[in-house]
Formats: C-alpha cells, sequence, structure tokens
C-alpha cells in the first residue's frame, strides 16, 4: 500500500496559489487514476483506489500547510503505512518553475509543511517530489510569493510538467525503486 500525499491550503482563495502546487498534481492523478479526492477521513481529503494491484491511498490535508502533518500521522497509522511507502508533492522555492526533484529523505528545505510532517511522523524517512515555482522577484516577500496566482505563462509550465509527476508517482507506486526514478526523473 502507498500513501500519496499532495501538499496545499484549502479553500477557493488559495486554489490556483503556486503553494498549492501539491494540490494541483494529486487532482491530476486522481484524474488519471478515475477517483475524485473528496472523503472526509482525519483532517483530509482522501481516495483509495489501486494501481496495478497495488492499493492507494490520496491525502490532501485540510489543515493548512503549517499543520500538513496533523492530517498524515493519523492517516498513516490508520492505514499501517511505513513512512518508506509515503511520497508527499510539494512546491519549492529553490527550483526553477517546472522542474521536479525526487528525494526519498531529507530536511524541510524550509518548507512549513514537510516540517509539520517531519515533526508528526518523527522521522525523516519518506519520500519527497518537489515541483519547482521558481523564486521570487527581487524585493518580493517569499510568502506573498507563494500565496500568489501562477501568472498565464506559468500556469502553462505547471500544466506540462502535472503528466510527469503522475507518471513518476505511478513508478513509486508499482516499484518503490526510489533510486532508479530519481535517476529517470531528476535529470530531466
Amino acid at each position: 500500500m502507498k500513501m500519496i500525499v499532495g501538499l496545499g491550503n484549502p479553500g477557493k482563495k488559495y486554489e490556483a496559489t503556486r503553494h498549492n502546487a501539491g494540490f494541483m498534481a494529486l487532482d491530476f492523478l486522481g484524474d488519471e487514476l478515475g477517483v475524485s479526492i473528496e472523503k472526509q477521513k482525519e483532517k483530509a481529503l482522501i481516495a483509495e483506489t489501486h494501481y496495478e494491484g497495488q492499493k492507494v491511498i490520496l491525502v490532501k490535508p485540510q489543515t493548512y500547510m503549517n499543520l500538513s502533518g496533523e492530517a498524515v500521522e493519523p492517516l498513516r497509522k490508520f492505514f499501517k503505512i511505513s513512512s518508506e511507502d509515503i511520497i508527499v508533492i510539494y512546491d519549492d522555492l529553490d527550483l526553477d518553475l517546472g522542474r521536479i526533484r525526487i528525494r526519498p529523505k531529507g530536511g524541510t528545505g524550509g518548507h512549513n509543511g514537510v516540517s509539520s510532517i517531519i515533526n508528526s511522523l518523527g522521522t525523516r524517512e519518506f519520500n519527497r517530489l518537489r515541483i519547482g515555482i521558481g523564486r521570487p522577484p527581487e524585493g518580493m516577500d517569499p510568502v506573498d510569493y507563494v500565496l500568489g496566482i501562477f501568472s498565464e505563462e506559468e500556469s502553462k509550465i505547471i500544466t506540462e510538467v502535472l503528466p510527469k509527476v503522475a507518471e513518476a508517482v505511478k513508478e513509486f507506486i508499482i516499484s518503490s525503486d526510489i533510486e532508479k526514478i530519481m535517476n529517470k526523473y531528476n535529470s530531466r
């Protein structure tokens, strides 16, 4: 069983913001797998499905970004999933717009959602898929930038990267060979 977590903030106000790249990716993946992520469980919206014989739980925490771990840990316990079988998808300021990076573990990278998950799980040993949103313009507050809406051109780039994210996650669901997946997708 695998748990795929997309990070973002709930509500219409945040729907198209850079900080919701994880939600966007999870919605795209849900569409590809033929499920809607709308069942309320713990502090999240979830969908349960199967892909290539593997049970998959799609999770969109509804706690707001900074408290994402409050949704992830209870679901991990409920479904009896090891942290190595979790992949968290989220936005990253330090990656160029539209780039993706996959890692099997690591620090927070200054991302409060990831920090919350590390604190709640009690480990850094979970997989991450970061979607690059680029750096804010000179003089712009990073908080305003991540909570800002993608420009039309940025939206186009993000829309083009979502199928690659879904492809990488599907490979993770089937194989769990994170090194192989990193080699394939981190070089793009």
